[in-house]
């Protein structure tokens, strides 16, 4: 390992830990002193995902979480939210055990992920992915949330989809599915 601070070729180990899906390192370099950390973590075999255009290119844990990120950008989210939904989908692709998995499987993932997690992330996300076209294939989205709201608590820290008075007429539309 080189020092990130003087290149040196050799440093020594000082305190190990494990971490998530891999091991922290403290090190010294040997020549200069200074102190770095490294992360190791396996690399399991490569998993090939297959576009919707048929292309194939290497899973990239690195392009999930930015396309995560934006669609949970300025969103009231705990810390490490949206990691923890990317080690989890990682971890889950990963024990299916294949070499090829389709775009849209580790997509509907995210899906489920980010419905549960926050709905205007998952809106944001949907609109990318789903690529709707008009309004209507947005309102049809909305509305399938609209009425999952009822029968599905909605997360703490987030505020409803529509205004109380817009929410009336559709609870009244389906009077089995109150609160």
């Amino acid at each position: 390992m080189n020092c990130p601070f003087c290149a040196y070729q050799d440093s020594k180990v000082i305190d190990s830990r494990d971490v998530d899906n891999g091991i922290r390192r403290r090190r010294q370099c040997l020549k200069c002193g200074s102190r770095f950390t490294t992360y190791e973590r396996l690399q399991a075999n490569g998993l090939f995902v297959i576009k919707k255009d048929q292309r194939r290119e290497e899973f990239s844990k690195d392009k999930l979480l930015i396309g995560i990120r934006k669609a949970c950008e300025k969103r009231p989210l705990p810390t490490g939210a949206v990691e923890r939904v990317v080690d989890d989908i990682e971890t889950e692709l990963y024990q299916q055990g294949r070499a090829e998995i389709r775009s849209t499987v580790i997509g509907d993932m995210v899906m489920e992920r980010l419905k549960s997690l926050d709905y205007i992330a998952y809106i944001r996300f949907a609109s990318v992915y789903r690529d709707f076209t008009d309004l209507t294939a947005l309102r049809k989205a909305i509305d399938s949330l609209v009425s999952d709201e009822s029968e599905v608590s909605r997360p703490t820290s987030q505020l409803p989809l529509l205004p109380s008075e817009e929410l009336a007429p559709v609870i009244r539309r389906h009077p089995g599915k109150r609160r």
